[in-house]
């Protein structure tokens, strides 16, 4: 009897697509310098992760959680299958957050709860469960605490990227949780890892400008930053009421705009470019954090719009348009096949190329069989429109009598500095890179060259680009008479900094002044515009030779003028 072993899927490994076409991969490489600079980051195995089953509140039914890190993995082989990695200029998989970074924003004991919680102890921690608002959306799964530090390290490290000066865009998909709060977790967030790359921005940038396109209203955030006049966030839509503008020193800085089930492509293009031209036209960020939540997308499966995918990209296009720092996340989104598809959109936007609507052949391709392997299958219409332009144009005037408050962008100067987020690696082994990365705001190996030099600076040492020594400082000579600087305009004010000293001038005695007799002449106080008073000294001005003034002969018959300086 023969034996045959199989050792593969008798199931094809590439489907059949039949007349559908397949998108050829990009093979030329980005040249350096040729477009913004574009960093794209993916922690490896961010996408192996599973919540688990669960009954959720909202379905009430036994199923598996709509929250899937799988549609990481197939993001990312849909971004490598149209070859967008060669148009990313850098590709990084980054370290896990620290505890450390973690605790800047989040509780110390709640992150004790994350670190030793686990599916095979939960029975025991159900007090702590139940304290710290785990449950049915956001359950104990296997290395949660791993999970959630590979996405927080991601958005880190793309915020010390925009920070050093060394990318423009940071793409970092698998962030954008906005639910989590300081002390637990929500909305199937668990770390918040958008309030931890804001605070790293504005270690930095003095203001940084949020906008959120997820479905859900990114409540998280905004309740971190409602105190703070250097942040505003843009949620578009979300539960956020309308009034809910922010509270003392970021009051009018926090500005939502609730939208209705149904809205469309024409009109949330509408009021989103309206009120995001207008809020950084008020605010003028230096930096600028995009949350592309996919929920907001038609057919998905806890959203309730008919937004098409090229409308929620040319969200994202308008927003890099303004060529500030910005740093793109994940968040939302829960039909798996239209979420890859969306990032994969975006990310071919952020790098300037255009992809065709065909899908590359990966190993993923029966996951779109039903719409036969298109970019941009129909998702519109699903749901009945309830905006209509009325509601929109109130929205629209209310969000701009706020941004009259704004008067201009915020001072910083007297801000208190964020604290450092970047590791507090006392406790651990730290490399030579991870030991420049504290010292400044750049990551490993790179450090910001914004550099002032006046006239009079030398530099002497590495930084010494010609490596010449520095001129000997010269002997003080002293001045002749006549060679000291006179203070120009009225009233003999000096324009110098100091106290008014003249060095190395030749002074006159009072007594020598008056051999002739004749009563000096009345003297004029004067004071430089420096700090603290000059003392008075007299100084000799020889006589020039010049045509005889008859009104000047009048009012001085000595040889010389005597001026106070």
């Amino acid at each position: 009897m023969e034996s045959v072993d199989h050792t593969f899927s008798s199931s094809p490994y590439f489907n059949d697509r039949g007349l559908n076409g397949t998108a050829q991969p990009i093979i030329e490489r980005i040249h350096p310098h040729s477009r913004p600079i574009v960093s794209y980051y993916f922690p490896k195995g961010v996408g192996a992760h599973h919540y688990g089953a669960n009954i959720t509140a909202y379905l009430r039914m036994k199923e598996r959680h709509p929250m899937k890190p799988a549609r990481l993995t197939l993001t990312n082989e849909l971004v490598f299958g149209y070859g967008l990695h060669n148009q990313i200029h850098n590709i990084y998989d980054v370290r896990p957050a620290t505890r450390e970074e973690l605790s800047v924003y989040h509780d110390a004991d709640y992150l004790d709860f994350l670190s030793r919680v686990t599916p095979a102890n939960q029975s025991e921690m159900r007090s702590l469960i139940e304290k710290f608002n785990c449950g049915e959306d956001c359950p104990i799964f296997a290395d949660m605490y791993d999970f959630s530090r590979m996405y927080a390290g991601a958005s880190l490290a793309g915020a010390r990227k925009l920070c050093a000066g060394t990318t423009d865009i940071a793409i970092n998909w698998s962030g954008g949780l906005h639910h989590a709060k300081r002390g637990e977790p929500s909305g199937f967030c668990y770390v918040n890892d958008i309030v931890l790359a804001i605070l790293e921005l504005l270690r930095y940038h003095p203001r940084v400008l949020y906008i959120d396109i997820d479905i859900h209203h990114g409540d998280g955030v905004e309740l971190a930053f409602y105190q703070s006049d250097r942040y505003t966030g843009d949620f578009f839509p979300g539960t956020g009421k309308l009034d809910d503008n922010g509270y003392g020193a970021g009051k009018n800085f926090a500005l939502n705009v609730p939208l209705l089930d149904g809205i469309d492509d024409d009109m949330y293009l509408t009021i989103f470019k309206t009120i995001i031209e207008d809020t950084v036209a008020s605010f003028r960020p230096s930096a600028i954090v995009l949350q592309c939540g996919a929920d907001s997308l038609g057919s998905d499966r806890l959203g309730a719009f008919n937004l098409s995918i090229a409308a929620h990209g040319e969200c994202v296009n308008f927003v890099r348009a303004f060529n500030v720092p910005l740093l793109v996340v994940g968040g939302g989104g829960y039909t798996l096949r239209n979420v890859c598809r969306c990032w994969t959109y975006e990310t071919s936007v952020l790098v300037g190329v255009s992809i065709p609507n065909e899908l590359p052949r990966t190993v993923y391709d029966s996951f779109f069989a039903d719409s036969q392997w298109k970019l941009h299958p129909p998702l519109s219409g699903r749901v009945e429109n309830q905006n209509t332009p009325a509601s929109l144009q109130r929205i629209t005037i209310s969000i701009r009598n706020k941004l009259r408050y704004l008067q201009g962008a915020p001072s910083v100067a007297m801000q208190e500095i964020p604290p450092d987020i970047q590791g507090f690696l006392k406790d651990e082994e730290r490399s030579q890179e991870e030991i420049q990365e504290e010292i400044s705001t750049a990551s490993a190996g790179e450090q910001r060259m914004d550099t002032s030099i006046a006239r009079n600076e030398y530099f002497d040492g590495d930084k010494d680009v010609d490596h010449d020594s520095s001129p000997p400082t010269p002997p003080p000579t002293r001045v002749s008479r006549g060679s000291a600087r006179r203070g120009r305009g009225r009233g003999g004010r000096g324009r110098a900094r100091g106290r008014g000293r003249v060095s190395s001038a030749s002074v006159v005695d009072e007594d020598d002044d008056n051999d002739d007799g004749s009563p000096p002449p009345p003297r004029k106080s004067s004071r430089g515009r420096g700090r603290g008073r000059g003392a008075k000294t007299r100084v000799a001005v020889p006589e020039l030779k010049r045509t005889p003034d008859p009104a000047t002969e009048a009012e001085s018959d000595t040889p010389g003028a005597s001026h106070d300086i």
